[in-house]
Order: structure tokens, then C-alpha cells, then sequence
């Protein structure tokens, strides 16, 4: 059960932050921080922040609340996780980055709340029907 809603997080949440990074805020990316991005991606390092964010969502929120049949309540708690999980990033970099803006931090955070919340509210409606 751990391995099936593992892959379907972690398909949900590739699909949506690719929408998100390639085509609704991309230009806001690089508006705020083009001047610290990398022209090549370090893509091991991306595919293992999303591995362990998904990880964090599948073992803390999905599967305790599997069971209660309660989609608010997963929702809630992955934005929550997702919340945390920027929060930590974003907040980090705005204390110690020179160029690091407040937007940037407040909409970052805002995306991983929003993330958390869609990845975790799916794959609870989606392991519900198969599980």
C-alpha cells in the first residue's frame, strides 16, 4: 500500500509543479530570483527534494488519515506539511540570500501549502478507489 501511494504522490506532484514552474509562475521565478539561478539544473538534487516532500506526505498525512475517510482533513494537514516544508526554504534563504525577496518567500510558501494540499487531497480520493 506504502509503495502505491508512494508513485501516486509522487506522479500528482511532478505533474502539478511542472505546470507551475514551466508555464504559471516561470516568469516570476526568474523575475525575483534569476540572478541566483543555475543555467543547468542539478536534477538529482531536484528528483530528491521531491522524493523526500513526498515521502513527508505520504508517511505523516496520507496514510494516519487514510482510513477516516475525511478529505478536508487531509487537505488541511498536507498544506500544513507543505506550509512547513517551504516555510523552512524560503524563510532560510530570506535570512541568509542577499537577493532573496520577501514576495519570493511569501508566494513560495504560499505554492507549498497549495502543493501539499492538491498532492495530499488527490492521492487520499485516488488511494481510496484502489486501495
Amino acid at each position: 500500500m506504502f509503495l502505491k501511494l508512494y508513485f501516486i504522490s509522487l506522479f500528482t506532484f511532478l505533474s502539478i509543479d511542472a505546470v507551475w514552474l514551466s508555464i504559471i509562475a516561470k516568469n516570476f521565478y526568474q523575475k525575483q530570483i534569476g540572478i541566483l539561478m543555475k543555467s543547468n539544473i542539478n536534477w538529482i538534487s531536484a528528483f530528491l527534494v521531491y522524493a523526500l516532500f513526498v515521502l513527508g506526505l505520504v508517511v505523516l498525512i496520507i496514510l494516519p488519515n487514510l482510513g477516516k475517510k475525511s478529505w478536508w482533513e487531509i487537505m488541511l494537514m498536507g498544506g500544513l506539511f507543505g506550509l512547513v516544508a517551504y516555510g523552512v526554504y524560503d524563510l532560510t534563504n530570506l535570512a541568509t540570500l542577499k537577493n532573496w525577496t520577501l514576495t519570493m518567500t511569501i508566494v513560495d510558501m504560499i505554492w507549498g501549502m497549495t502543493v501539499g494540499s492538491l498532492v495530499s487531497v488527490i492521492t487520499f480520493l485516488i488511494g481510496s478507489k484502489i486501495l
